[in-house]
């Protein structure tokens, strides 16, 4: 039984790549983190580099090129990653984006926390869900 997580995380802000890296290795040490810097970066990576895939991935809401909303929708279609839990993460806290990315078949929706501890204590909790894939 594989142990350790892999991780993808899309985001156009290198700093937030880098503070979600550092949440989760202290968290996980053993986890695998995968990054993208927009959402066609992302699906790139899926669809064409990766020879494993993630156990979670992490979208932006907002990141140029192709957001994390589009970037969902193209996860979802396809048979073979429809099954991985895709968690967005965005400063966004508007019921519409939440509602809206639900409908795509966003697993879950977490605000972009303020503080490191946060970001740890919210990554631990999405670490100890069961998840179905939606």
């Amino acid at each position: 039984m594989k142990n350790s997580k892999t991780f993808l995380i899309a985001d156009d802000d290198p700093d937030d790549r880098e503070l979600f890296i550092e949440a989760l290795k202290e968290i996980d040490g053993s986890s695998i983190c995968i990054t993208a810097s927009d959402g066609q970066d992302a699906l790139r990576q899926l669809q064409d580099t990766l020879t494993i895939f993630p156990d979670f991935i992490f979208l932006d809401l907002n990141m140029p090129l192709l957001n994390g909303a589009e970037c969902l929708a193209e996860i979802k279609k396809n048979k073979e990653l429809g099954h991985i839990p895709v968690i967005i993460y965005s400063t966004s806290a508007e019921k519409r984006d939440i509602d809206y990315t639900s409908t795509l078949g966003a697993a879950y929706f977490l605000q972009k926390p303020n503080r490191f501890e946060d970001l740890r204590t919210a990554l631990a909790d999405i670490l100890s869900r069961t998840w179905d894939g939606k």
